[in-house]
């Protein structure tokens, strides 16, 4: 079984890339499948379900290094049982036995004793302004500014969570086995290179 699992900067592309990389090697992708696994399974709205795991209401709160609170009262319990959840869904995946690119969700550190490849997808904030606009429904309006800030909160979110979680830096380069710039790719291109790059790594460990 080989896993590839992916964590990125919002607007980075991650998400695109990941799903390139599974489409070439023939890989199943995991990606909203995840919220949709837990939502049946703690009978929740998907909605709720990834605004609470994606927003997360603790990013603001104390946390001391290795994934300890200074006070497990901040926790909201409703919050505490999504993640391990979450935890469950992920290793549920892992189970199959299936090669397979599973999406964000600190997959790569709730997997680590089964080596999964990991990736971390980053990109310059000029391509990620460009790729949100892209994407934007056509009744969002935000300005350059409030695209920035909203960059920032999510991905200040997803550094705090992996810290609680793991007590790793998210983002950091000595967290991840290839650590991928879109800014100046062509994201076809990208997915092709990083597949073989992916495959060349799972040969080593084989």
């Amino acid at each position: 079984m080989r896993i590839i699992t992916v964590s990125r900067e919002f607007g980075s592309g991650g998400r695109e890339l990941g799903k390139r990389v599974a489409d070439i090697l023939g890989f199943d992708y995991y990606d909203s499948e995840i919220i949709s696994a837990i939502a049946q399974k703690s009978g929740l709205d998907p909605n709720f379900v990834e605004t609470t795991l994606d927003n997360h209401g603790w990013q603001d709160f104390p946390v001391s290094f290795g994934g300890t609170m200074h006070s497990v009262a901040y926790m909201n319990a409703s919050k505490i049982d999504l993640l391990v959840q979450q935890k469950k869904v992920i290793e549920g995946i892992a189970a199959l036995g299936k090669d397979c690119v599973i999406i964000g969700r600190n997959a790569d550190a709730i997997l680590k004793d089964l080596h999964p490849f990991s990736i971390f997808v980053c990109a310059d904030r000029e391509a990620k302004i460009a790729r949100c606009r892209a994407r934007a429904r056509e009744d969002e309006k935000l300005t350059d500014r409030e695209l920035v800030r909203k960059m920032k909160e999510i991905d200040k979110a997803r550094a705090r969570t992996r810290e609680f979680l793991t007590g790793s830096e998210w983002g950091h380069c000595q967290s991840y086995h290839l650590t991928v710039n879109t800014g100046e790719w062509d994201m076809k291109a990208l997915a092709a290179a990083v597949a073989v790059f992916a495959q060349m790594w799972f040969e080593t460990k084989a």
